[in-house]
């Protein structure tokens, strides 16, 4: 299919006539004519103009080269990835609580700890092969300082209690009233403190924007 071809398909595609494109065209029935019929070619302000009424592009009028169709971006979000490794990190925190509470054995941390390292995994998987990097990292902190320390922060004080009061210690999810009633508040107290200041120290980030 030469050019003449082209435009007479596209016209016919249109459903008018020569004298009706010469009109949207600005130019007499017989250029049209002529165009159609390889006796002459439009210059290239009318090939433009044919471009934009037919809504093709003007290599498709001038070689036939169809534009190919804008190809999706198919590279993930790495916020999906963030969210679900937080949702990981949530279910091994409930699941660790839960064991402890129903088992009373360190077995409840071991589950915790390979639950939310999966989470963790899950979240820089999608730091490697996804995009909205920065932006999912930062709320993915934001969110799971509060799930990723709780354990270390509970198993370091219910050891550090155990040692210091001579008394039988063992790892848990959870701090354990020990020595005293104010050690124990002092553990939760400084959990929430680290929590909500990392929280604070990365929502400042201005560099980080949705």
């Amino acid at each position: 299919m030469n050019m003449a071809d082209r435009i007479q398909y596209l016209r016919k595609t249109k459903g008018i006539s020569q004298e009706e494109l010469a009109d949207k065209v600005g130019v007499s029935r017989q250029a049209v004519s002529k165009w159609e019929s390889e006796q002459s070619v439009p210059d290239i302000e009318k090939v433009m103009i044919l471009s934009d009424y037919f809504e093709v592009t003007t290599d498709y009028l001038l070689k036939g080269i169809e534009s190919k169709p804008d190809v999706p971006n198919k590279t993930p979000d790495a916020r999906i990835f963030s969210l679900m490794g937080t949702i990981f990190n949530f279910i091994g925190i409930v699941v660790a609580i839960m064991v402890w509470i129903e088992k009373q054995t360190t077995m409840s941390v071991a589950i915790g700890l390979i639950l939310m390292a999966m989470g963790c995994m899950i979240h820089f998987i999608g730091q490697f092969i996804g995009n909205n990097k920065k932006i999912s990292s930062k709320y993915f902190f934001m969110l799971n300082i509060w799930t990723l320390s709780l354990i270390p922060i509970s198993c370091i004080f219910n050891f550090i209690d155990g040692m210091m009061g001579m008394h039988w210690w063992t790892f848990s999810p959870l701090p354990q009233l020990g020595n005293s009633v104010i050690s124990y508040r002092l553990c939760w107290l400084f959990y929430i403190g680290l929590c909500i200041f990392t929280d604070v120290i990365l929502s400042k980030n201005r560099n980080l924007k949705l």
